[in-house]
């Protein structure tokens, strides 16, 4: 196998190298099963992760909480290790309403899911590495613990040619149906291929070049691997293989097989709802799976194939479903990072699922077999979990009790400490906040306000604009976007002062801030516990003079505690500091990398992009204008889906002025 090689222009610095050999020796000689780095915010958590990787050498898994960290992982993991499979596996769901059915008001929610292309793509590359290499990195959601089919079936599930191999066009061309790809003459999209003349070409699901082989007759004269857009040849090939479109995928004899499962378990479920004075549902039911087997029966598949997953794949009621651990070798690396949000995440999908799919399974909608196309419990996804290093600034009491080396990261390599903190009185708290982000703007600096409610921010940012502050506010209902810009213009310095709740805790750098203000600080409550305290602090941990101030009228145990563990670090980095002879300096990182590491590729990408478009369209014809105005905010969309915020905001910028009747 190709060895981990980390590239990076760095090598460990502060305790990062002796994390390294800890948790690395943890897992290589130690063998322990769980294994935790507490690492502090602008430790370099993600490059220890990394050489980690690097000196166990073996294949692993990296499992976030949420879909924007993932990806800013991602593309770290992608920098290091720029010669290893680094990919990515998340929801491919960028909207997703389940089948429920809501029996208080008689309501039947169909199942309605808008796929991400891209995402599905990158997903079916994940499983596609998996099959054929060892040294592979996936960096993936929680969306890991729910089923697919089965390695085994989906190593099966290939078809392959060799040139100079004699084959049959139309048996081949019938194995890549099966593999669920569409036959489409006329245009060659991606899960897609065509037959013209003696050229057979396919376009797999999961990369974004196609292959075109070349026939004479019967015998594969080349194969060669090209540009679908450009029409580029890329590569000429001595064997191709390809995996299926889609990762749930069954053999037709394995469909065949399950057929009969299904019809019997539809006779029993129909006789017990009969004989429990349930016809409605007994004729439901009976309508629903007779209509399913006859489509899986013609076309060996059907909408909702998933909810039969249990008898397609031959497991028992109850029998976990196969997920992407399973692809995972035995042998492999797992880091959870957050842990202290992602474990409770995992923890909490199995209930919430089957409590929808009972209420289904009741009112028969579906049969009992569907209560087994479920995520993971968690004790079955510690069972598939080889070696695990929990990866927080904050572990739970879950993570530090099984682990049986806990390693601490409490050195920055910039030297900068934990901010200094104070408890003030909230009496008079918005003058003494008055002055003290005063303070900070004289010193060219900003700082962060941190509020309760929503509500609360918004009053807040009135009433400091009303004092003749430069300030804005953040929470969940503000666009993705938007969110990005402004963060963006707080670094820029455009206004002086962030009003927020929760969300400025876990995954976001903003170096410039040295001052933090958190209101009502002694509250009881997730905002307010040790764990968010703790995060919450760690924001103001990117500048040498950082300094957290809480306003309270007494001291709660979560103050306490994290005080007392602030006051702990800093005394372990200031030790270490003048041991070493360093200077804290405040962290200098390019403001545009808070949106991309390539900001002027992806203006210039936005530029072009806009280009094309207006030159399809006339704006002087209204119903043009209408088209332009729509499929200028389809690709927006389609960059914000992507975290390509700069290009996404161009694009908006342009719509704005279109709708305004600017010149263009």
């Amino acid at each position: 196998m190709r060895q981990f090689e980390v590239v990076a222009p760095f090598e460990p610095a502060g305790d990062q190298g002796e994390a390294i050999a800890a948790l690395a020796g943890g897992v290589i000689e130690k063998k322990y099963q769980y294994q935790t780095l507490q690492g502090v915010t602008g430790s370099g958590k993600t490059f220890t992760m990394a050489k980690i990787i690097e000196a166990v050498q073996m294949p692993t898994l990296i499992v976030s909480h949420n879909k924007t960290l993932a990806a800013q992982l991602f593309r770290e993991f992608k920098g290091f290790f720029p010669h290893n499979a680094v990919e990515y596996f998340v929801s491919y769901y960028d909207y997703y309403q389940p089948e429920a059915y809501v029996a208080s008001r008689d309501l039947y929610i169909e199942k309605d899911a808008s796929i991400n292309d891209e995402i599905e793509r990158l997903r079916l590359s994940a499983t596609r590495s998996l099959m054929e290499r060892q040294d592979v990195i996936i960096v993936a959601t929680v969306s890991c613990i729910y089923g697919l089919a089965t390695p085994e079936v989906y190593k099966k599930m290939t078809a392959t040619f060799s040139r100079g191999e004699t084959v049959d066009v139309d048996a081949l061309s019938r194995r890549f149906v099966e593999l669920q790809y569409e036959r489409n003459d006329a245009v060659l999209e991606r899960g897609r291929f065509r037959r013209r003349g003696d050229t057979l070409e396919i376009y797999p699901a999961y990369l974004e070049e196609a292959y075109r082989v070349d026939l004479d007759w019967d015998r594969v004269e080349r194969i060669r691997r090209f540009n679908p857009v450009s029409g580029e040849f890329l590569e000429d090939l001595d064997r191709a293989m390809i995996y299926p479109a889609k990762q749930f995928v069954m053999p037709a004899d394995m469909v065949h097989n399950a057929l009969g499962t299904i019809k019997a378990e539809l006779a029993e479920r129909y006789e017990y709802l009969k004989n429990s004075g349930k016809t409605l549902e007994a004729e439901r039911l009976k309508t629903r799976v007779e209509y399913d087997i006859e489509m899986l029966t013609e076309m060996g598949y059907c909408p909702g194939i998933e909810n039969y997953s249990a008898p397609l794949a031959g497991r028992r009621p109850g029998e976990a479903p196969d997920t992407l651990i399973d692809y995972l070798p035995r042998a492999h690396l797992t880091f959870i990072d957050e842990s202290h949000v992602t474990l409770p995440q995992i923890g909490a999908m199995y209930a919430g699922d089957r409590s929808r799919k009972q209420s289904l399974v009741d009112y028969g909608f579906r049969l009992p077999c569907a209560l087994d196309n479920r995520p993971l419990r968690y004790d079955e996804f510690e069972e598939r979990l080889d070696k695990t290093i929990f990866v927080s600034a904050t572990p739970g009491k879950a993570e530090l009790d099984r682990s049986k080396q806990v390693v601490q990261q409490l050195i920055r390599p910039t030297g900068l400490l934990d901010p200094e903190i104070e408890v003030r009185p909230s009496e008079g708290q918005m003058e003494d906040i008055y002055g003290e982000v005063q303070k900070r703007i004289q010193a060219g600096e900003r700082s962060l306000i941190l509020t309760l409610t929503k509500k609360m921010a918004e009053d807040l940012t009135d009433y400091l604009s009303g004092l003749g502050l430069k300030v804005r506010y953040i929470h969940s209902e503000v666009e993705t976007i938007e969110r990005v810009e402004i963060l963006t213009q707080l670094r820029q310095g455009k206004f002086d002062i962030l009003v927020g709740i929760n969300l400025l805790r876990e995954g976001i750098d903003l170096p410039e801030v040295s001052f933090i203000a958190i209101l009502d600080a002694d509250k009881i409550g997730f905002l307010r516990s040790l764990t968010s305290l703790v995060q919450i602090i760690g924001r103001a941990a990117r500048n040498a003079a950082g300094k957290v101030i809480m306003y309270a009228d007494r001291k709660s145990d979560a103050m306490t505690a994290a005080i007392a563990e602030t006051e702990r670090r800093r005394k372990a980095q200031t030790a270490y500091n003048e041991a070493h002879g360093i200077t804290p300096a405040t962290v200098t990182k390019a403001i545009a990398d808070i949106l991309t590491r390539h900001a002027s590729e992806e203006k210039d990408a936005a530029a072009a992009s806009i280009e094309v478009l207006k030159k399809s369209y006339n704006i002087l014809i209204p119903a043009q204008k209408k088209q332009l105005i729509s499929a200028l905010n389809n690709e927006m969309l389609e960059h914000a889906k992507k975290l390509e915020f700069e290009q996404a905001a161009a694009i908006r910028d342009e719509i704005r002025r279109i709708e305004e009747k600017e010149d263009l």
